[in-house]
């Protein structure tokens, strides 16, 4: 699970050929023992994370649309994708 992002105690990681579950573009988000899967377009897939700190995630994810998108077609193809900065 490689580490896009880390900001505010929140950590964003993209997995590597995660098309199968949720079938559009995501990250995967943690926050204490909170867990969240996120749209790229800023939609709630599953788990759960207070609203606060996933107000903050699609405000970051909205700056770094453009990298997200180029992370994700990299993840798919089981490539390489650089860090994000964060907040």
């Amino acid at each position: 699970m490689p580490e896009l992002s880390r900001f505010y105690g929140i950590i964003i990681t993209m997995y590597f050929n995660d098309t199968k579950q949720h079938h559009k573009p995501h990250v995967h988000a943690f926050y204490g023992d909170y867990e969240a899967v996120i749209g790229i377009d800023g939609e709630l897939l599953a788990g759960s994370i207070p609203s606060k700190q996933f107000r903050m995630i699609n405000g970051w994810m909205a700056v770094h649309e453009a990298e997200l998108y180029e992370a994700w077609n990299n993840a798919v193809q089981s490539k390489h994708f650089e860090k994000i900065k964060p907040l």
